[in-house]
């Protein structure tokens, strides 16, 4: 194969436009807030609320099955499996196709790494697939029978007589999979990261359990999973000393959460603080509408980590390794002493 032909093959699924195809992340009013509408009537904060106990659950049993361990990677072992188990039960994946979507999901974060070789990016694309046709054929499914699942929700949702199509079914259940594992994963990575290296922060809240919910406010301030986003100008903007002209793309790292002008000693995390304001999750019509379950999944792993590993300490033996994303700030591995 010629070199030509390899960064042909290499660079297909570049985009998350065209893997995901037109969903809601990608639409303009008013296709965006006919879809978002009807999927925010089936993934509420209420429904994640109900969710919560279940997500402990899920927490409490991977972390079991490291107990006794001297040393482990808290990204490879916990980090990563853990918003994949929970977003598959909340889409209702049977249990015996686990492994199968566990597979799937992992391969489907390939998608943000530029370096990906073929072989990873053939696994990609064979993902996309079998995930397209698994959750087509879970739409139709549900369908005629109904479920307490997430997708039957979406099935159902019904706004002023409108529905969601199968197709635009199936490319929220992708959207929600792969921008909901991929940056949890990085939240609690980061978050346990910097907790491990501000000791005085994890000692406040092992002491003050109630500081939970500030405290992955802070992380999502301090260190937040997604470092850069896209945008296209729709009118003509002045960004600090450069001109923006409509229809013209931008990409800029997500600085406004260290802005001086709104956090007071920006570069600090404390974990007490009452300052919340964030950009973590965007803003305006395109805020993420996941957010309420990325909250309970982070909440609660930090919690059941450090319940489940009191003495929890950094592996001083093993590097802290990055990942090499541009557009996502996580961490490769992440190594830790558990006892």
């Amino acid at each position: 194969m010629t070199e030509t032909n390899e960064m042909s093959f290499s660079t297909r699924v570049q985009s998350p436009v065209e893997a995901f195809g037109p969903s809601m992340l990608h639409l303009r009013d008013p296709a965006h807030k006919r879809i978002r509408s009807l999927v925010s009537r089936a993934f509420t904060h209420e429904s994640v609320e109900r969710w919560r106990p279940r997500i402990r659950e899920i927490a409490d049993s991977l972390l079991r099955n490291l107990h006794g361990r001297e040393s482990l990677d808290l990204i490879a072992e916990f980090a990563s499996p853990f918003p994949i188990i929970v977003i598959a039960e909340i889409l209702g994946v049977d249990s015996n196709d686990l492994q199968q979507f566990k597979s799937w999901s992992e391969a489907k974060t390939e998608l943000f790494n530029p370096s990906r070789t073929r072989q990873q990016t053939e696994a990609l694309l064979a993902a996309d697939e079998g995930l397209n046709n698994y959750f087509a054929c879970a739409v139709e499914s549900r369908r005629q029978k109904r479920g307490d699942d997430l997708v039957s929700a979406l099935v159902v949702a019904e706004e002023s007589g409108q529905r969601l199509t199968s197709r635009e079914i199936v490319l929220t259940c992708n959207l929600l999979l792969l921008a909901g594992t991929v940056t949890t994963t990085d939240l609690v990575g980061n978050g346990v990261l910097a907790l491990l290296k501000h000791p005085e922060q994890m000692h406040k809240l092992r002491q003050s359990p109630g500081l939970l919910s500030r405290a992955v406010e802070k992380i999502l301030r301090y260190d937040p999973p997604v470092a850069q986003v896209a945008r296209v100008a729709l009118n003509f903007a002045v960004l600090g000393a450069s001109k923006v002209r409509p229809g013209q793309a931008s990409s800029s790292s997500v600085v406004g959460n260290r802005d001086p002008g709104i956090h007071l000693d920006p570069y600090a995390s404390d974990v007490e603080r009452a300052d919340t304001i964030h950009l973590a999750f965007g803003g305006g019509t395109h805020c993420c509408i996941g957010a309420p379950l990325a909250r309970a999944e982070a909440q609660t792993a930090v919690r059941a980590l450090v319940e489940h590993f009191p003495h929890l300490r950094l592996d001083p033996r093993r590097p802290i390794e990055h990942k090499p994303v541009p557009i996502l700030k996580g961490l490769k591995s992440l190594w830790i002493r558990a006892c």
